[in-house]
């Protein structure tokens, strides 16, 4: 196991009912800014009791962040924050309202001459405004991370700062259950893969991070799909938005490599495409399996046996296994596992490689060896194989 040094500062309030926890964990003399997506929090009864518990603060409210939150939209926020003084920013939704609010905590205190430097030149972020959230879609694990995703055009980009780290992050798995088939499939694969970014790399003799990241993959394995048979358990709902939170708060991932090049290949067919997140990753995963199970044997044969119980025949066989149980997996979560499925074709390949060697995605992986034409290769083994 590699030396590591671990904090999580986000307070957690889980379970039914624990929206109300809002009113004691912001300051009263606070000027509030809730800031949301389309609006569906206003039909699910969310909305009203964040009007409850905020009764005795000063707020105000700024809608329309989108999936895959744009740079525009956000700097509106920050003009607000700017005009109005607010001085406390509640993010209520899904972990693109959440990467949305954390950008705009650090746009909002900004110094520089353009904000857009913080992540597309990875400015330091000196300061930023408090944020709590009250998540509502289960998937990033943004509610209690310090990273955050912004799209600009088709440029989609990241950055991390403690800075942006939300004080507390309230899950309520009732908040959920308005949720769209569409919407549960993305969340629990965004969260799957999240995972398998930590896990599927070589070992290094992380015991209790390896058994924690095979506990959350065997939970949404077996709860993901109870989640689209019965959207109406509780109980199903509060396991899957647990396992989402656990699987990117930084635990799993402390002391072991780490790879995210399915992220990095998948943003870019979010950016030129507009696939949704969890669908990119869904497509790219598998074919970094299949192209990279030199690198990857040992935790392959690892995964192969611990989640899926395969420990007989080949090491080829087990690793060809261990890759067709996971597309299993997605396609009963009805996610896509090849670009076709998407709608893309070879011709398509190319701009994805360009855009990939525009943002500087030149050696990706565990190892850094993932040049550009790796992933090209990676992008032809998820055409159709």
């Amino acid at each position: 196991m590699n030396p590591f040094s671990y904090h999580n500062p986000t307070r957690i309030h889980f379970g039914e009912g624990q929206i109300a926890a809002i009113t004691a964990e912001i300051p009263k003399d606070s000027k509030v800014l809730v800031l949301y997506g389309g609006g569906s929090i206003k039909q699910n009864g969310v909305y009203e009791q964040v009007t409850q518990a905020l009764s005795d603060h000063q707020w105000a409210e700024f809608s329309g962040i989108e999936p895959n939150p744009q740079y525009d939209t956000l700097m509106k926020a920050v003009e607000k924050i700017q005009t109005e003084g607010f001085d406390y920013l509640l993010a209520v939704g899904g972990g693109s309202v959440i990467d949305g609010t954390k950008f705009i905590a650090a746009a909002a205190c900004f110094k520089g001459q353009d904000p857009w430097d913080i992540l597309a030149k990875h400015a330091p972020v000196e300061t930023a405004l408090p944020i709590g959230c009250i998540l509502t879609l289960p998937a990033t694990g943004s509610e209690s991370n310090k990273g955050a995703v912004v799209s600009r055009g088709k440029d989609k980009l990241s950055f991390m700062t403690a800075k942006v780290q939300p004080a507390f992050a309230v899950l309520d798995p009732a908040t959920t259950l308005s949720l769209s088939p569409r919407q549960i499939s993305n969340g629990v694969v965004d969260a799957f893969v999240h995972v398998m970014e930590q896990y599927l790399t070589f070992p290094v003799d992380a015991k209790v991070q390896d058994r924690f990241a095979e506990g959350l993959l065997l939970t949404l394995i077996e709860e993901g799909p109870k989640a689209l048979e019965n959207p109406d358990d509780l109980t199903v709902r509060a396991n899957i938005m647990w396992s989402a939170t656990q699987a990117l708060n930084g635990l799993i991932g402390v002391g072991v490599p780490q790879d995210w090049a399915t992220h990095m290949i998948g943003h870019e067919l979010t950016g030129n495409y507009g696939i949704d997140h969890a669908r990119t990753l869904s497509i790219v995963l598998p074919a970094v399996m299949k192209a990279r199970r030199q690198d990857k044997e040992a935790k392959l044969l690892q995964y192969a046996e611990r989640v899926f119980g395969l420990t007989e025949g080949s090491t080829d066989s087990r690793i060809d296994a261990a890759i067709a149980q996971t597309e299993a997996f997605f396609k009963a979560m009805d996610v896509p596992v090849r670009l076709t499925d998407a709608g893309l074709a070879e011709s398509d390949i190319q701009v994805l490689v360009s855009s990939l060697e525009k943002h500087g995605m030149t050696a990706l992986g565990e190892h850094g060896r993932i040049a550009i034409a790796d992933s090209e290769m990676i992008l032809n083994t998820a055409l159709a194989h």
